[in-house]
């Protein structure tokens, strides 16, 4: 049932519940896209898993990303358990045994806690993304698009947290100056940015700016046997942040879409995206932002790159995007709400009909690891849709312990190049000592227009002599131009006696003349 240039799914099933034929999704098309949907429960990290390990016995590196913390037991050998003999034996797989595999897995974590660290720069980042992460408005988003435009005209590298925060601080400092030059830049709005990004700090984001930032070939490494190796993003902890775990993603592929070469359509692949929870990226996206998506992926399958949505709903999925994804593989939906029965009818129609079932009925009855499945095939034409048991995988089903995990880590290609901080000088530090050198000389000016006001350090009183300047040593002192004296203490106290006795004097003619009147 296997064939060359192809990656086996599953077996097709007949309305009387016999096999009918392979399921495949031939390599050539891996770059046209795809979507996976179903129901909690239904088996979609299971699909995932079997195609990231299709890619990468194909040669074709995968990155994917961990959000329940079970998909890290693809770097471990499966173990033939009941269910998975017995759904082999369904499909017609070899069973005695069943051929189990690990699989080549390199860790990543934006927290550093259980994989080798991931950064960007927030340059890299650009003001678009950093909008999304920050939920900005318009006007903030304008303020941004300034600070960058400022950044780069003053040679100011955005490298993390603070580098933004310093050139948010000048930028606020210094806001009328350059509101002439760069537009009008409101200090509201720069007060709001400083506030987002202590939230974006608390939720953890300074651990995902700075460097060194993330070399794209790092995640597109293939072993020594030929096999693609599969990047596995530990994101159980980064849910926490749906923002930051949607912009991430989205900012990784937009680093594939500008860095790698156009190579039209590649017998396979030259890397496979699995975008997990795609619903965290859609979910109150702006428009600019959808525009974004839809056009890295419209275009980023000629750079070789399949970018595979993985959501509970295909309403999740924006028309604009979901139209350029051509491999399907649906699982159970739930008709409960009118929400659900839009969901399914929406899924049914979107797929070539099959005459043997009716698909909108057969979508509310699948069993868990049951899919609808279409793929592209021939020129290009999508197949027709059939009902598939998917096929068991070969790795682990369920996740590592700690000490598998380390293991894999220790052994990494990859080891070393990002587990420690390296910080350069930035704009924080360009910033922090342009206004150390300003303040400087600040207080120089100042100091040099009190002593001249002062006439040095001599603390003195207008109209008593001493606030006119000293003579020049080796000149004769300028006259005065009164001819006023300066008393000597002995001349001050012969004249205050006199003016003492002189009043007493006076007192006493006084009192001699009032009494003489008084007696008469």
């Amino acid at each position: 049932m296997l064939e060359e240039g192809k990656l086996f799914i599953g077996a097709s099933r007949k309305p009387d519940d016999s096999i009918n034929k392979g399921e495949y999704l031939e390599l050539k098309f891996g770059n046209r896209h795809g979507l996976i949907t179903g129901a909690t429960g239904t088996g979609k990290t299971i699909t995932l898993q079997i195609l990231a390990e299709g890619f990468a016995n194909a040669g074709v590196p995968v990155f994917c990303a961990d959000v329940k913390g079970d998909l890290s037991g693809i770097g471990a050998i499966g173990e033939p358990k009941d269910f998975i003999v017995k759904r082999a034996e369904q499909i017609g797989l070899p069973t005695n045994p069943y051929e189990c595999q690990e699989f080549p897995v390199i860790f990543w974590d934006l927290y550093g806690e259980k994989g080798h660290r991931v950064r960007t720069t927030i340059s890299e980042m650009g003001p678009l993304l950093l909008s999304r992460l920050m939920n900005a408005t318009d006007a903030q988003e304008g303020v941004l698009n300034i600070a960058f435009k400022i950044a780069d005209q003053g040679g100011l590298p955005l490298l993390d947290l603070k580098d933004l925060q310093a050139l948010l601080n000048y930028m606020g400092e210094n806001a009328s100056e350059l509101s002439n030059q760069f537009g009008f830049i409101s200090k509201a709005s720069v007060g709001s940015i400083q506030r987002e990004l202590l939230i974006l700090e608390q939720q953890g984001a300074e651990h995902f700016f700075g460097e060194p930032a993330l070399k794209i070939t790092d995640i597109m490494r293939t072993t020594n046997d030929g096999r693609g190796a599969i990047s596995v993003l530990a994101a159980d902890k980064l849910m926490m942040n749906p923002r930051l775990y949607a912009t991430f993603l989205l900012w990784l592929l937009s680093e594939l879409f500008e860095e790698l070469p156009e190579v039209g359509d590649p017998e396979k692949p030259k890397l496979v995206f699995f975008f997990d929870e795609a619903h965290l990226l859609f979910n109150d996206a702006p428009k600019a932002l959808i525009e974004r998506v839809e056009q890295v992926v419209r275009l980023i399958r000629s750079k070789g790159v399949g970018v595979y949505f993985v959501t509970q709903n295909p309403l999740d999925v924006p028309d604009t995007v979901l139209g350029q994804l051509g491999n399907r593989v649906q699982h159970a939906l739930r008709a409960y709400t009118p929400r659900d029965q839009k969901a399914v009818k929406t899924a049914a129609d979107t797929f070539r009909p099959n005459p043997e079932f009716n698909c909108a009925t057969v979508i509310t009855n699948l069993g868990t690891g049951e899919a609808l499945v279409s793929t592209l095939e021939g020129k290009g034409a999508p197949s027709m849709v059939e009902r598939t048991l998917v096929r068991p995988p070969q790795s682990r089903v369920g996740p590592l312990t700690e000490a598998e995990r380390q293991k894999v880590m220790d052994v990494s290609p990859v080891r070393g190049l990002y587990d420690e901080d390296f910080d350069r000088e930035s704009a924080y530090e360009m910033l922090t000592a342009r206004a150390k050198k300003a303040a400087e000389a600040q207080a120089q000016a100042e100091q040099q227009t009190t002593e001249a006001s002062t006439g040095g350090s001599r603390w003195t009183l207008p109209g008593f002599g001493d606030d006119e300047p000293a003579a020049p040593a080796g000149k004769q002192a300028r006259p005065r131009s009164s001819g006023y004296q300066r008393e000597t203490v002995v001349e001050a106290a012969m004249k205050s006696v006199a003016r003492t006795v002189a009043t007493q004097v006076g007192r006493a003619l006084v009192r001699g003349i009032l009494g003489s009147l008084s007696r008469r």
